[in-house]
């Protein structure tokens, strides 16, 4: 069982940036962020397989959102810059299972934390 904490949700006008946190229990072979906005599918934000150093964006974030991680800390951390109102949505950490970094599908996930990005 792999415990996720989200945090750092927020509500920012358009240009604006948020950086959230995810700690969890410990790192597994893969992680990542994504996203789900109301009466829409999962959308994979950001994933990370730091074994085989590889790394994934969406083409929607892409050059905006910068995902890292805290090794010792156990922290995955996804900055998000020139935030849009598209950007809005609950936001979660995930890890392990399928890591579908682009439909956002792994086996354990956070409670989320809310990003809304107005105009």
């Amino acid at each position: 069982q792999v415990h996720l904490v989200e945090s750092g949700g927020g509500s920012v006008q358009a240009g604006g940036s948020l950086r959230l946190s995810c700690v969890a229990s410990e790192f597994t072979i893969c992680m990542g962020w994504f996203r789900q906005a109301p009466g829409k599918e999962p959308e994979g934000v950001a994933g990370i397989a730091s074994v085989v150093n590889y790394t994934y964006y969406a083409d929607s974030v892409k050059g905006r959102f910068t995902m890292s991680q805290d090794n010792a800390k156990k922290t995955l951390v996804l900055q998000m810059n020139s935030l849009k109102p598209e950007d809005t949505a609950m936001y979660y950490c995930g890890a392990n299972g399928l890591c579908d970094y682009v439909n956002g599908r792994y086996r354990y996930s956070g409670q989320g934390t809310q990003v809304t990005v107005s105009s």
